[in-house]
């Protein structure tokens, strides 16, 4: 979920509305949030948590947004944006998790795994070094 200005930012219904909403992100600061539930069947285990992350747009370059929008990859995204593809071109800075603003929150999921019993056989220090996935190694976290 994109909040600005304490309003949901959804998914852009066309690139109209994307261009709208990109405009309004530019040079701004913004909240990622993304919430995970974990349910074990049989035992009883519902655990909820709420990652939160800040991203900071680039000033708003007409260039550059019009050709990002050109890739349609910003509808179907909320808030305009895919920080893991082209979008990711759009953004100066994270203050949080990476993995939260993409959708699923990695360190945050492996904790809650961890605290039901349920070993996590991928190491994640390892796998936030290395940043295998695109646009990860611009941002440090």
């Amino acid at each position: 979920m994109i909040e600005l200005d304490h309003a949901v930012l959804g998914k852009p219904a066309d690139l109209v509305e994307a261009r709208a909403m990109l405009r309004r992100l530019a040079a701004r600061d913004h909240y990622v949030h993304t919430a995970v539930a974990l349910v074990c069947s049989g035992r009883e285990v519902e655990i909820m948590a709420l990652s939160t992350a800040v991203v900071r747009m680039k000033p708003f370059d007409e260039r550059a947004h019009e050709r990002y929008l050109a890739t349609e990859e910003s509808l179907g995204k909320a808030g305009a944006y895919s920080i893991q593809g082209e979008g990711g071109s759009l953004v100066d800075s994270i203050d949080g998790d990476f993995s939260t603003v993409v959708g699923l929150p990695l360190r945050l999921v492996a904790q809650l795994l961890r605290q039901s019993g349920v070993e996590v056989p991928v190491d994640l220090d390892e796998l936030y070094v290395t940043k295998p996935y695109a646009n990860w190694a611009r941002f440090p976290g």
